[in-house]
């Protein structure tokens, strides 16, 4: 089982840099982004012979397409790698594992064919048609981006996904995921062979948490699906995920496997987000925690 990670950062080396180190066992890779609107130093720091930093930079903004062609960029970049990764894991920069490379090695293996990735069909929850219906310019067109806000406060800009993605039913749910090097081709070539499905998402809200889950959503893949391997806290009143704490660590260090149930289903989860280099101190908990773990497992065979 070989398992390439995919990082998008703009900030936290540190913290990258402890994930990296918690993730590297066997044959695990890492393909890093690094914004373009962020300074590389501090990253630079992390090379090594199986990080991989992407091999064009370009400017990411939230909630906006660039996400996705990072994204995109990255997956072909590990395709095409001669190691034959078996599973690519997509991390976002403020996220930690909850246990070791080897314990995510094993599980994956023990779960090889299922798609690792949180979706419902939309709207759901959270998850409202005006995401994908609602035109907005991304950040290179700063005119035409400001005249659509404004429009939107109207219902003037909106438009009909079923004129423009046919017969595909749109699904929505969380950005991170691990995808079986199977998946991650079957969505390489529908984007090839589809470029308008690529073309409508381009201005949709967050399209992250939507393009790759309507094009498996809508392919054999949705029945190998279930629920992400990410746990993050995110109330209802709050736009974003929000940071974890103590409490949260507490939760973690409390159950010998991490199980959570919500919208997407139940599962085990295996990463967390949100963390900082400025929460080292709790990343500290949770490496002793993830040692203490494969240790009680160790002593648990007979």
């Amino acid at each position: 089982m070989k398992i390439a990670y995919l990082n998008l950062v703009h900030k936290n080396p540190r913290l990258l840099a402890r994930a990296i180190k918690t993730l590297s066992e066997g044959e695990a890779a890492f393909f890093v982004h690094v914004d373009k609107k962020a300074s590389f130093e501090g990253f630079a720091d992390i090379a090594a012979d199986h990080v991989f930093f992407s091999e064009r930079r370009i400017p990411v903004y939230w909630s906006e397409f660039s996400n996705v062609e990072v994204l995109l960029q990255l997956i072909r970049q590990a395709l095409s790698s001669p190691a034959g990764y078996d599973y690519i894991v997509f991390m976002q920069g403020a996220d930690y594992p909850l246990r070791s490379g080897k314990y995510i090695r094993e599980f994956l293996e023990q779960n090889r064919g299922r798609e690792f990735l949180s979706m419902v069909k939309v709207p759901a929850d959270g998850y409202p048609v005006s995401r994908i219906n609602t035109l907005r310019f991304t950040s290179d067109k700063p005119i035409r981006q400001f005249v659509m806000r404004a429009l939107a406060k109207f219902g003037l800009a909106t438009r009909n996904y079923k004129k423009h993605l046919g017969s595909l039913e749109p699904y929505a749910g969380d950005a991170c995921w691990a995808l079986s090097k199977e998946a991650c081709k079957y969505i390489l070539q529908f984007t090839d062979e589809n470029p308008g499905v690529a073309s409508y998402f381009r201005y949709v809200f967050c399209p992250e948490e939507s393009f790759f889950h309507t094009i498996l959503g809508n392919s054999p893949f949705r029945n190998r699906a279930q629920r992400s391997l990410l746990y993050r806290y995110w109330p209802k009143a709050s736009a974003h995920p929000e940071m974890l704490t103590g409490e949260h660590i507490a939760f973690f260090e409390g159950q010998q496997k991490i199980r959570v149930e919500d919208q997407f289903g139940a599962g085990e989860v295996l990463f967390a987000r949100k963390f900082s280099d400025e929460s080292l101190e709790l990343v500290n908990r949770l490496d002793a925690m993830i040692v203490r773990k494969d240790q009680h497992e160790l002593e648990a065979v007979p």
